[in-house]
């Protein structure tokens, strides 16, 4: 177990709040793979979800909030405009929702 805890660190990583924001965003964020292909296989053509956009939105916000406290230029450009798309989708998601219509996409939620 000794590779799992040493030096006081887990897994080697110096564990805070803004590591355990910065994780939680990559996990966040890389569960929409996960979501995307099972709705893909479930449909047997591609389909993205509405839990696809809302895991981009509040991953790459994560991200970013985490990028902008370590004051990392690359991370900070890398998210920093990604959340227009995603929360565009979400827009035109809800409003077809109360529109009444009905896509492949509503049904993965």
């Amino acid at each position: 177990m000794d590779f799992l805890y040493f030096d006081g660190k887990f897994l080697g990583i110096a564990w805070s709040f803004w590591k355990v924001l910065g994780w939680t965003g990559n996990a966040i964020f890389f569960s929409r793979f996960i979501i995307q292909w099972l709705a893909t296989e479930r449909h047997r053509k591609v389909v993205v979800p509405l839990a696809f956009w809302y895991c981009s939105l509040l991953g790459s916000l994560c991200l970013l909030i985490y990028f902008i406290h370590q004051r990392d230029s690359v991370g900070i450009g890398a998210y920093i405009f990604t959340w227009i798309p995603y929360s565009r989708n979400l827009h035109f998601a809800m409003k077809e929702r109360q529109a009444g219509v009905t896509t492949p996409s509503k049904t993965e939620t």
